[in-house]
């Protein structure tokens, strides 16, 4: 009778086999074999393990180039690798780690294989990402010995991986490939058993979004793209990362998403069917969302869905003296931008005191700046004296373009434009700087609706490059033409949307925030593995949790709120414990305590 592997002490994972040699299969061996293990790669045919060792030398080749090894250290690194075309070259592995194509009956097919092949206590290890874990080590003849190990592309610079145990896994399994992980230099989470795991579970929900919002034609692959990079500081957009991941592996990692969840922000979006089955597959077809060079190839080349440069449709107004409507740091911020590009800037508050004390804040922003040397004292003066505070709104008579960057409040936004509406001069410009609320309400508390556009800046406004701009259904093309102008002088990229909830940014970021707060409800993972997972694995600056604390959360659930309304996707619907929190005055680090408490300053 055999020992149960719960029970048996294992050996130190010293030898490993690597079944399938595609990119991250051979990604994978590299980070083993510079870990000082004994690798044995397979795949069928020799062509793809001759692919491998020809990706191996070359990876090598260039950390060499780099300092990063030694020539003997790479010599060394590649003697440590061996190639096979048969499962019997795993009969002597501590490990085996399938990186296999995503398809059970493959999977199951090579587990069922290797049970005849290595011994008792070698440990076989999944590298799925959509596929259940628990189906797979079932259909082994040694359940307890299987796991999943969900290594991250590119595996030689991702630290993450996710190990992946279910109900049948023994705990010395898991002991093992952790330790492993780490000695491999990597952070590993653990985590159970459920289609896209961590870092996937989250990121392909927001990925799906990103391709449905492209099929609706609500904005161009190209401004997608660059509002998340340039609004959340993230790598790559959603659509480029689509392409680079492989259109028909995102789909399948939705389908069994979907299959267990049910919901419908799972249900893979049309398009990629459509794309996936035309054969588009991203990268590695040379075709998906955009077109590349070659096949293989990370180079994008210009088709017919590349926007012309040819200009604007329409011509702008003139804009030379602008009016900043607020007193806080968001108007403020966006009234230093203004000046700093050389326009003259009317800061009107509620009252000359607030609108002083915005200045002031202005002031030493701009110290700032010179301190660390990235302006000089001159150009900081004059850009503050090109700043004029007032307490009144009446002091807008003059300026071509007006924009209102007060409390996010519907209410009291249309009040405001009512009032600039008659103190504005025919022709200026009007700007709204919401991030949530329907642009057309605050057009149509005017009597000139075509005149009214969003402009949703970010926060820091002096450092952050993206700016939404928000066309109504009633907006002008000069208007439109006139802010693109602007966006352009003030050295910012503009990206074009329409008037709904969310525009693009928090449209695509905040359900993904949502999502991760159901995560911890379901006591699926901690807190602290989540934010790693979405930093080390997707490349996020900040993780979920501490990006909540910093928006804060009763801005986070009022703007859950206002999409959940807008699209009646139960799936938008806030988390409760999020709605539980705010309740409970617990709203991020301007109270000192949200997901995570903070020191008092």
């Amino acid at each position: 009778m055999a020992t149960p592997l719960s029970d048996t002490p294992l050996s130190p994972l010293k030898t490993i086999a690597v079944v399938g040699l595609g990119t991250m299969g051979t990604g994978i061996a590299e980070v083993l074999a510079a870990a000082g293990r004994d690798v044995v790669g397979i795949d069928i045919g020799e062509d793809r393990t001759a692919r491998c060792v020809s990706a191996l030398e070359a990876s090598t080749a260039r950390a060499v180039e780099r300092g990063r090894l030694t020539e003997q250290q790479r010599a060394d690194l590649l003697a440590r690798v061996t190639t096979a075309t048969d499962l019997t070259a795993a009969a002597d592995a501590d490990l085996v780690i399938e990186v296999a194509p995503e398809s059970y009956e493959i999977k199951q097919q090579i587990l069922r294989e290797l049970d005849g092949i290595v011994r008792p206590e070698t440990i076989l290890a999944t590298g799925t990402n959509a596929l259940s874990v628990t189906r797979l080590a079932a259909d082994s003849a040694r359940p307890e010995r299987v796991l999943g190990m969900h290594f991250f592309n590119p595996a030689p610079a991702m630290k993450l991986v996710e190990i992946v145990s279910c109900v049948l896994t023994a705990p010395a399994a898991v002991t093992a490939v952790t330790n492993l992980a780490l000695d491999l230099g990597k952070e590993p989470v653990a985590v159970g058993d459920r289609p896209g795991f961590v870092a996937d579970g989250l990121l392909f929900g927001y990925l799906n979004q990103a391709a449905a919002m492209y099929e609706a034609n609500y904005a161009s692959r190209e401004d997608i793209d660059a509002a998340m990079r340039l609004g959340c500081g993230l790598p790559m957009g959603p659509l480029a990362l689509l392409d680079l991941i492989g259109i028909d592996t995102a789909r399948t990692v939705l389908e069994a998403m979907y299959a267990e969840s049910r919901d419908r922000l799972h249900a893979p979006a049309p398009v990629l069917k459509q794309l996936s089955e035309a054969g588009l597959t991203g990268r590695k077809a040379g075709r998906g969302f955009y077109t590349y060079e070659s096949p293989g190839s990370a180079t994008v080349v210009a088709d017919a869905l590349t926007p012309r440069e040819d200009g604007a449709a329409a011509e702008g107004r003139p804009v030379r003296a602008v009016g900043v409507a607020g007193s806080g740091t968001m108007a403020s911020g966006i009234a230093e931008v203004f000046a700093k590009a050389g326009y003259e800037v009317v800061l009107a508050a509620r009252s000359e005191e607030k609108a002083l004390g915005a200045k002031a804040r202005i002031g030493k922003s701009l110290a700032r700046s010179v301190d660390k040397g990235r302006m000089t004292a001159e150009a900081a003066a004059q850009t503050l004296e090109r700043v004029r505070p007032t307490g009144t709104y009446d002091d807008f008579a003059d300026v071509d373009l007006a924009v209102e960057a007060v409390a996010e409040d519907l209410e009291v936004k249309r009040q405001l434009f009512a009032t600039l509406d008659k103190v504005c001069k025919p022709g200026a410009v009007l700007a709204t700087t919401t991030s949530s609320l329907p642009v057309v309400a605050c057009a149509r508390a005017t009597s000139r609706p075509q005149d009214v556009i969003g402009m949703h800046f970010f926060n820091p406004a002096p450092a952050m490059k993206l700016v939404e701009v928000v066309r109504t259904v009633l907006t002008a093309d000069d208007v439109h033409a006139t802010v693109r102008e602007v966006c352009t002088t003030i050295r910012k990229h503009a990206v074009d949307c329409g008037d709904r909830a969310g525009f693009i940014v928090n449209a695509l970021l905040f359900p993904y925030l949502n999502n991760a707060i159901k995560m911890v409800e379901e006591h699926y993972a901690s807190l602290d593995d989540i934010d790693a997972a979405m930093k080390l694995g997707g490349g996020y600056p900040m993780g979920p949790f501490e990006l909540l604390d910093v928006v804060g959360l009763d801005v986070s659930l009022a703007i859950e709120k206002v999409l959940h309304r807008e699209f009646r996707d139960p799936g938008l619907a806030p988390a409760p414990l999020l709605e539980h929190l705010v309740a409970a005055g617990c709203l991020g680090r301007k109270t000192g305590r949200g997901f995570r408490e903070y020191a008092k300053r």
